[in-house]
């Protein structure tokens, strides 16, 4: 008999723990990954885990017992293709199992859009933000930086950018040069 496939269980919002505790009382496999949030309030700091994939909650289960895992308190449904349950890939079960093994620092991150402002994080732009203007193959896609009030389009690994974070007041094109250089020297 081969291995029982992974499948995703959509749940309600903020039931993801109950639902995978619930999962695991019943003896039946369930994944929940997890990572580490601090989050402020008004008083203090405080680190809590938020779900990975918010609304989610991974299962391994005989197709038999369908009815039994939507019976969970908190499970809306899975994740289907029409009328058919859609398995996770065994790849990238693989990969997220290693992932959560590892014990390594994780934090949701979604596709990188045409549109959207990215932070540059490594590189010679270090730093510098910019709008995505196309995406390119998988791996690359081509920024739009503002220097000097000039556009300039370059090609960097997607690696290399987050989307942008809210920063602090003034924004960094706003900021004063530093006091060595003149106002003429910058001036075109």
């Amino acid at each position: 008999m081969s291995e029982m496939p992974w499948f995703v269980l959509r749940v309600k919002s903020r039931h993801e723990k109950s639902v995978a505790s619930s999962l695991q009382s019943r003896s039946i496999e369930g994944l929940l990954p997890l990572y580490v949030s601090r989050n402020k309030w008004a008083d203090r700091y405080k680190n809590v885990q938020l779900p990975l994939f918010p609304g989610y909650v991974f299962s391994r289960f005989d197709i038999e017992q369908r009815g039994a895992i939507l019976r969970t308190p908190g499970v809306i449904d899975m994740v289907r293709f029409g009328q058919v349950l859609a398995p996770v890939d065994p790849g990238e079960m693989e990969a997220l199992l290693r992932l959560v093994n590892s014990g390594l620092a994780c934090e949701p991150y979604g596709p990188v859009e045409v549109g959207e402002r990215v932070e540059i994080q490594s590189g010679p732009f270090f730093g510098l933000t910019g709008l995505v203007m196309e995406v390119r193959k998988a791996l690359r896609l081509v920024l739009s930086v503002t220097l000097l009030r000039r556009s300039v389009l370059v090609e960097l690994d997607r690696d290399w950018v987050r989307p942008e974070r809210k920063s602090t007041f003034p924004p960094r094109h706003l900021m004063l040069p530093p006091r060595s250089h003149s106002v003429e020297t910058l001036l075109p």
